[in-house]
């Protein structure tokens, strides 16, 4: 699986995983009527992280141009303004450096769809952020604007420090964006770093999916004459069978994709491979959000009974 794609050794002759190419409006429907389940949440915060140069300001904008149907670049896939110049110097470090929440526009400005996506710095073998800076963020302690230090972490001292997050503050989701090569470009330390983190977000019973960007590039030339061979790649099924082997990521909640990056106009292909992660992003992220108000609930009503307890037996005695 080289940079430029690769010959396909077995083409499937049946695809492994069904896309219903011509339900693209149905998908956009259900985005157009979608809501959190819980009044307490106004949004659901989808967090991204991966390798750095991986595709994750390019997947914002993806879904961005498939929402207002048109190619848009709100998120900076180079972030030239931001970026240190010395940093930017070498290919495979992190062009993103702040902590920055992007919204979807709906239809007329200032109406957004009701998630949001951040942005952080990209994972680096021996740089990049911070294992303790991605677990801040998926509580919620990091505001806009914070500038990621390679080196140290963000505290309570900090200006940008969140003390008390909301709801509103903590992910709903991890989505981890890797280029479909990852399992030949990535050395061991890139792996256990991935590994590190799916599990700090199992342990904060945060949801995690990985979108493997890049399969019109470099998987192999039977996906990159047509996107709709992506299933029927053994190509790119060993590459996702291997990354679920290697970091956890049940096979399920991976998905192959292309970002728009040099087009100039939207295709339904490429829509449909986004707008299929997209679905399931929110709706594990809902999920995660119902179940944080069940278990909210059940702790009130704990409580509540806990101080009728003592008074219930006072008038007892």
């Amino acid at each position: 699986m080289g940079g430029g794609g690769s010959k396909e050794k077995t083409v499937l002759k049946t695809p492994w995983r069904t896309v219903h190419w011509s339900k693209k409006k149905d998908e956009l429907e259900w985005l157009e009527s979608f809501r959190p389940q819980s009044d307490n949440v106004k949004h659901l915060r989808v967090l991204l992280c991966g390798p750095a140069g991986s595709g994750k300001s390019s997947f914002i904008n993806s879904v961005d141009s498939i929402c207002r149907k048109r190619i848009t670049v709100p998120a900076d896939a180079n972030n030239a303004q931001e970026a240190d110049p010395e940093l930017a110097k070498t290919a495979g470090q992190s062009y993103t450096l702040k902590y920055k929440t992007h919204r979807i526009q709906k239809g007329t400005p200032g109406k957004y769809y009701p998630f949001v996506f951040n942005d952080v710095m990209g994972l680096e073998s021996t740089n990049g952020i911070l294992l303790e800076d991605i677990k801040l963020a998926m509580k919620g302690h990091v505001k806009d604007n914070y500038k990621f230090d390679p080196e140290t972490p963000l505290d309570d001292s900090n200006d940008f420090y969140i003390n008390t997050p909301t709801s509103n503050d903590k992910a709903q989701i991890l989505v981890f964006v890797v280029a479909v090569d990852i399992n030949h470009v990535a050395n061991p330390e890139m792996f256990k770093k991935m590994t590190e983190i799916r599990l700090a977000a199992r342990d904060l019973d945060i949801p995690q999916i990985a979108i493997m960007t890049k399969i019109d590039e470099k998987s192999c030339d039977l996906v990159k004459k047509d996107l709709k061979n992506v299933y029927s790649s053994t190509n790119i099924k060993n590459a996702m069978e291997k990354l679920s082997n290697t970091v956890g990521f049940p096979l399920n909640c991976i998905f192959p994709l292309k970002n728009y990056h040099a087009e100039i106009e939207l295709t339904d292909e490429v829509d449909m491979l986004i707008l299929s992660a997209l679905r399931k992003i929110l709706e594990l992220a809902n999920d995660r959000v119902n179940a944080s108000g069940v278990a909210a609930a059940k702790q009130m009503s704990r409580i509540r009974v806990l101080k009728l307890e003592p008074h219930s037996s006072h008038q007892t005695g």
